[in-house]
């Protein structure tokens, strides 16, 4: 089970490096808990083009998902592509690289995983990698992307109870 960081599990913060100003989204604690009751391993998956643009270093991003971790508890995986949009890689969502890398080191196939996002680019790592994804709006997330997205939860915990049931088969 994979997330997006920012809009997703907290509040989007452009170019954040600063740890203090990390607020968890309404719900990421419930999400998180509920899918650590049901076993499953967890991941974060962001995109940082701040270290790309010269706007933050990968410490403060190294910094800023420490604080994460300190209010939700660890991740099995914790993973960022530092590069910008013109860059190219093949790990900025939307493209598959990260998601790929993730699945990679938590030992699972991404058929076997779920991405919860809150904008396209989540869901076009999600499908072009061959996991599953779940969109779960807020205000930044345009109408086609919620009109796209194969899966669509109201809310983090939305998501995590479909997560949940998708991943073993007994709706949480």
């Amino acid at each position: 089970m994979l997330f997006d960081r920012d809009g997703t599990l907290v509040e989007d913060v452009p170019y954040n490096g600063d740890p203090d100003l990390v607020v968890l989204r309404p719900g990421a604690r419930a999400a998180v808990d509920l899918l650590r009751a049901n076993g499953i391993r967890l991941g974060i998956v962001s995109n940082q083009s701040g270290v790309a643009r010269g706007l933050l270093t990968t410490r403060q991003v190294h910094r800023v998902h420490a604080r994460v971790t300190e209010l939700l508890g660890p991740f099995d995986d914790i993973r960022f592509c530092p590069h910008g949009p013109e860059d190219g890689c093949a790990c900025r969502k939307p493209a598959p690289g990260m998601v790929r890398a993730a699945c990679t080191a938590l030992g699972v196939r991404p058929s076997s995983v779920v991405v919860i996002g809150d904008i396209g680019a989540d869901v076009g790592a999600a499908t072009a990698a061959g996991a599953t994804p779940i969109l779960v709006p807020t205000p930044v997330t345009r109408r086609d992307e919620v009109d796209r997205a194969p899966l669509v939860a109201a809310d983090l915990p939305a998501a995590a109870r479909l997560a949940a049931g998708l991943l073993t088969g007994v709706p949480a």
